[in-house]
């Protein structure tokens, strides 16, 4: 009689999920397959024949990562209020950052010498991308904003990027000095953008 197949869609799902867990629990430094293997009550050998290698962990961390924040983001609503609709993907973002601090430092950061994000893999991005975008078109078509709404988009999400990094160094200073800044900041960005002028 065959032995039932070990290798399943389950064992790979619940290593990805247990991986992402290690890594926020124990940090990047002590990352390995090993000890994923053990969290997850399988073998190192079977987290190779599902991901290859350690590399192919970290590449499918970082694809579901990006499916993560694009499932958050895509929770929001489109209202009649387009530019509301559009400030509010920016504290979405911030709060997965912060739910996932080190997750977030390998979508958007190199700290694995042995996981370089080629083209194709940079293209999980595109969705999330794709998200500001339609927000930020929506603004354009309505006469809210100006410029490009993929230029704009790479801008803002630069900007959330880079105050989420900013945050998780406490560099953004108390609680109530964060979230004015973060305001302060998106606010900005969006004036460049050429909002218009209140009605009245």
């Amino acid at each position: 009689m065959a032995r039932p197949k070990q290798r399943t869609p389950e064992l790979r799902d619940r290593v990805l999920e247990v991986a992402i867990t290690t890594l926020g629990e124990e940090g990047i430094a002590r990352f390995t397959t090993r000890r994923v293997a053990e969290r997850a009550g399988t073998s190192v050998p079977a987290v190779y024949e599902l991901f290859t290698d350690k590399a192919g962990l970290v590449r499918a961390m970082f694809f579901e990562g990006f499916r993560l924040l694009g499932a958050e983001l895509a929770k929001i609503p489109e209202t009649d209020d387009a530019l509301g609709d559009l400030e509010r993907l920016a504290p979405v973002f911030r709060l997965f950052c912060r739910a996932y601090p080190r997750l977030a430092q390998v979508m958007f950061s190199r700290p694995f010498a042995d996981f370089e994000p080629g083209p194709d893999d940079l293209a999980a991005g595109g969705a999330v991308r794709d998200i500001f975008v339609g927000r930020i078109r929506r603004c354009i078509d309505k006469g809210i904003l100006g410029g490009d709404a993929v230029d704009n988009a790479h801008v803002l999400l630069a900007l959330a990027q880079g105050l989420a990094v900013q945050e998780a160094g406490r560099w953004l200073g108390t609680p109530t000095e964060i979230e004015r800044r973060w305001k302060v900041g998106v606010r900005s960005v969006l004036d460049g953008f050429g909002l218009a002028p209140p009605a009245g």
